[in-house]
């Protein structure tokens, strides 16, 4: 029985009671193969069993400990496996094996995260660790390397050679498949889609510590810095005090966010409206530049910004990226993965599938 991501989530009711099934009637003489699925990020960390064909079997979550010493994550992660297999009567023997999307900047040699700006540790291990304990194999990448491994096999890059995941949430970041190729890179970075350079005049400051940067403007982090910009740079602030924005930073222009903005713009405020159209320029330039860069027949967008504010999004960047392409045009499309991206790009890879083409 073949299932996609579209039919686990109209029945996911059906699918546990086929897990159920197949576990009763087959009995010991059956052994359920399942993969352990790790979405690894510097608020949550989220696991998850599933099967090969994209079934959940059981999730689970809790907040990321990055204050125990650098090998408390991976501690974290093999209580929770092992509680996810105690908990849903699944032997660790069984299982094809761990696959791993996490935040960086990954260490694609030791396995592992290097020098995160979330924590104050040179390494965090995570390959090693888990594959002493449970003796399968793991495969640990950068989570937006991750999610566009999940399009490919479970979402709206299956049968798709050339597409290209972008993820516009705290930081953007991309994954990107060319002829059937994941794209890595000699250090596994060839995806660093929101550092390129849309400013040359650098006149905001991205969380790496250089400028100009996509990301210094559009991510989720960042919007509210250009948002002031755009204010003061086009003489808005009488605008400001007129708008929704106003009521909900309580008049300070250093408390207005991200949400706020796109809130104001879903109920017709102008001033949202206005930077919402001028984040949706800068969106469509870096998606434009990756239709330039990669050649893509799909361009996939997700991560919470995206996510919570789809039309917002999705509207201004579909009217502008043709102004600025010179490849054949692309389909700009939102992820039918939701949150759970990295989720099913770690399951392909605790069973392999990206090794498979």
């Amino acid at each position: 029985m073949k299932l996609h991501v579209g039919d686990v989530e109209k029945a996911a009711d059906a699918d546990k009671t086929l897990i159920f099934f197949e576990r009763m009637v087959l009995g010991r003489h059956f052994v359920m193969k399942y993969g352990i699925a790790v979405d690894l990020g510097a608020t949550n960390v989220r696991v998850i069993a599933g099967c090969r064909d994209g079934r959940i079997i059981a999730r689970i979550m809790e907040r990321t400990n990055l204050m125990g010493g650098p090998e408390a994550v991976s501690r974290q992660i093999i209580r929770l496996i092992k509680r996810i297999c105690r908990e849903n009567t699944l032997k660790l023997e069984d299982a094809d094996g761990i696959g791993v999307g996490a935040f960086g900047p990954q260490d694609p040699i030791r396995g592992g995260i290097s020098r995160p700006a979330n924590a104050p540790y040179e390494f965090i291990p995570i390959r090693e660790p888990l594959t002493e304990e449970f003796k399968v194999p793991v495969e640990v990448m950068n989570d937006c390397l991750v999610a566009a491994i999940g399009e490919r096999f479970y979402g709206a890059g299956r049968g798709i050679d050339n597409f290209v995941y972008i993820t516009i949430s705290t930081g953007i970041g991309a994954g990107v498949y060319v002829d059937g190729h994941v794209l890595l890179g000699k250090d596994g970075n060839a995806h660093e889609i929101g550092h390129i350079v849309v400013d040359y005049e650098r006149r905001l400051l991205c969380g790496c510590g250089k400028r100009g940067h996509w990301e210094a403007y559009c991510s989720g982090k960042n919007i509210p810095n250009y948002a002031r910009l755009i204010i003061e740079e086009e003489n808005l602030k009488d605008k400001f005090r007129h708008s929704y924005l106003y009521k909900a930073s309580y008049g300070k222009m250093e408390r207005v966010t991200a949400k706020a903005i796109y809130d104001g713009a879903k109920i017709g405020d102008f001033l949202c409206e206005h930077l919402v159209n001028r984040i949706g320029e800068i969106n469509a330039m870096g998606v434009a530049s990756a239709i330039n860069v990669y050649d893509p027949s799909v361009v996939i967008l997700g991560g919470a910004v995206v996510l919570n504010n789809v039309e917002q999004v999705l509207t201004p960047i579909r009217m502008q990226f043709k102004d600025y392409i010179v490849n054949r045009e692309a389909e700009v499309k939102v992820t039918p993965l939701k949150g759970d991206v990295v989720l099913y790009g770690a399951l392909a890879m605790a069973f392999g599938l990206h090794k498979k083409g």
